[in-house]
């Protein structure tokens, strides 16, 4: 078959099969590059520029771009075929940083970590003692804790025993785990044992470095999650997964070798040895956590929703090629439904929902809207599918939080907004899109059905100085925000399908909410505490979510954000034996609600998507 030479950025230089697309020759070359919708051609984000090799626009492209950008040679790589010689070039600078937060509740748990390293003299043999090198080992053990280590025999293990006990004058470490021994190391190294913990997201990945003697955290690494070059949502990822003979490999793959990478760069900074690394937890969805397992999430998507596993599970890493030293264990968080998961579970240990004598509620907004209600006695928990508007995606100048995002903006005397990394700007992130429709609200330029007005129809005199930004965008209505002069390019605007886009997913979450009060049976003068996790409800403005009716208006002044509680959650698990158990109970004991099978959820969706002021 014909191949032909496409350049990328940075020197990369591929021999391409003709036919194939962009997209394919990105993800073979693992080459980093988000397609939002899975690379369907429906969300218009995954722009590059040909400089050479161009070809005539798709529909499209030309319904999604201008006819700048297309001339420009912009194009979408999702469909962007190679059928000669190709240069192409990325849009987003290359210094371009995504705000991934990493910072959680700090709450204290007993440190007792799941791995521990015992140091022991072996007895030498003697004619008159002629115990096997295993048993005295075992023996030696046994004298420390008075407890019988386990029978298990492993083989590899066996076979090191010899020289390491005669090389090292019988002083060896055993690497235990409960009563197995997972490792012997030549002389005394107990005073190195570290660990990592990780929050999977479906957007990002956030890992920390501990210390399992002092619960001391030492570094911190962050990622994209490299899973969104098969489809921003869960949803996209499994149907990449079913759509291809070694999908699940693919997508397992992408996250254990970025966990690898994580693992690599959180040592280095803390100057600590990859191979002293002998503990990783893991929080994540549903699906993410099968996906990091090598496990086919299929049914997640199909009625009734059901996962393969929701238990703890406990890993030997190189079953999952996580290079860390090969006698520690990987403790998996258990889920609690199809939607619910370890993530959800992560928040609940950190936050201590089951030892509160308050009701209180927890929320996590993101692609998929996870929250709980209730106190010690009883927690309700349920999912909604609230899609990526959150984080930027199908926004028609949406973009994640990263350099050049709109992050907050604020209708006062003018209109103002602020940037991250005070750059111009290129997008909007998804608390600008809140900010936005709460201030439209605010001033009369959006009425309660979510309709932008037309300039003549505003009446509101708070509104009469931003209604020359009301505007048609093909044949849309649509706000302006920042013209071409402000952003060094395109004009950066809130479409009406956009705001549609929002209207759904508040609507989605709202409704969960009530749908819990209702089962719970109580008002909500009766939560005592709105907390607020994950990146999109660490950096939301409290007063536009309930102004939009995302969180009850009346909650507004007991609203906290708990930033990454999932990632605590792992924290937890991690240097506690007890804490990854309750764990493990609180996932048994929480009611899950499944909102498709209650018989009001279309109702209170139906008025949780309006806006009232």
């Amino acid at each position: 078959m014909t191949k032909h030479a496409v350049s990328f950025p940075g020197g990369i230089q591929l021999e391409v099969e003709a036919g194939t697309t962009l997209k394919e020759v990105m993800n073979d070359a693992g080459i980093n590059f988000d397609f939002p919708c899975g690379g369907r051609g429906r969300c218009g984000k995954c722009l590059v520029r040909i400089t050479a090799g161009i070809r005539e626009p798709l529909a499209e492209e030309k319904e999604k771009l201008t006819a700048e950008e297309l001339a420009e040679g912009i194009r979408f790589a999702c469909m962007t075929q190679v059928h000669g010689e190709m240069t192409v070039e990325f849009l987003s600078e290359k210094n371009i940083q995504h705000r991934i937060l990493i910072s959680s509740l700090n709450r204290t748990a007993k440190v007792e970590p799941h791995i521990t390293k015992r140091y022991i003299e072996v007895d030498q043999p003697t004619l008159t003692d002629q115990r096997t090198d295993w048993q005295r080992i075992k023996d030696g053990l046994a004298a420390q804790s008075n407890a019988e280590e386990s029978p298990s025999k492993p083989v590899p293990l066996l076979r090191t025993v010899p020289d390491l006990l005669r090389d090292n004058k019988h002083k060896v470490t055993a690497v235990v785990y409960g009563n197995e021994i997972r490792g012997l190391e030549a002389g005394n190294t107990t005073e190195k044992l570290y660990g990592m913990a990780f929050d999977i997201g479906t957007t990002t990945i956030a890992g920390f470095l501990m210390n399992l003697y002092t619960g001391e955290e030492l570094s911190v690494a962050s990622a994209l999650n490299p899973q969104t070059q098969y489809g921003a949502d869960v949803i996209s990822r499994i149907t990449y997964a079913n759509h291809h003979a070694d999908g699940v490999d693919v997508l397992h793959r992408a996250v254990t070798q970025t966990i690898n990478a994580l693992i690599g760069e959180a040592a280095k900074k803390a100057g600590v040895a990859r191979e002293d690394i002998y503990a990783v937890s893991i929080v994540g969805n549903t699906c993410m956590h099968h996906f990091f397992l090598g496990i086919n999430p299929r049914e997640v998507a199909l009625a009734p929703y059901v996962p393969v596993i929701s238990e703890s599970v406990e890993v030997d890493p190189r079953d999952l090629n996580l290079e860390i030293n090969p006698a520690g264990m990987v403790f998996v968080l258990p889920n609690i439904a199809g939607f619910v998961g370890a993530d959800t579970v992560g928040v609940l240990l950190a936050t201590e929902l089951d030892e509160s004598d308050e009701i209180k509620l927890v929320v996590d907004i993101g692609t998929n809207g996870e929250m709980a209600l209730g106190n010690k006695d009883r927690i309700l928990a349920c999912s909604t599918a609230a899609g990526p508007a959150f984080e930027g995606a199908q926004i028609s100048s949406g973009m994640r939080g990263a350099t050049g995002a709109i992050d907050h903006v604020t209708f006062a005397e003018e209109l103002e907004y602020t940037v991250i990394d005070d750059v111009k700007p290129i997008g909007i992130c998804g608390s600008a899109l809140l900010d936005i429709v709460a201030g439209l609200i605010e001033v009369g330029l959006l009425d309660e059905r979510g309709r932008l007005l037309r300039p003549e129809q505003v009446t509101d005199p708070r509104g009469q100085k931003f209604k020359h930004r009301l505007l048609e965008h093909d044949g849309t209505p649509a706000f302006l925000l920042a013209d071409a002069d402000e952003t060094g390019g395109k004009k950066i605007m809130v479409t009406q399908r956009d705001i549609r886009e929002l209207q759904m997913a508040k609507g989605a979450i709202a409704a969960g909410i009530r749908t819990l009060m209702n089962n719970y049976g109580i008002e909500t003068d009766q939560i005592r505490e709105v907390q607020l996790a994950g990146a999109f409800g660490n950096y939301l403005n409290p007063h536009s979510a309930c102004v939009i009716g995302l969180i009850p208006a009346e909650l507004e002044d007991r609203i906290t954000m708990v930033g990454n509680a999932a990632g605590a959650g792992a924290k937890l698990a991690l240097l506690s034996q007890s804490e990854y158990q309750r764990a493990a109970a609180r996932a048994r004991s929480v009611e899950f609600i499944e909102l498709g099978s209650d018989p009001a959820f279309s109702s209170t969706f139906a008025k949780a998507m309006r806006f009232t002021r």
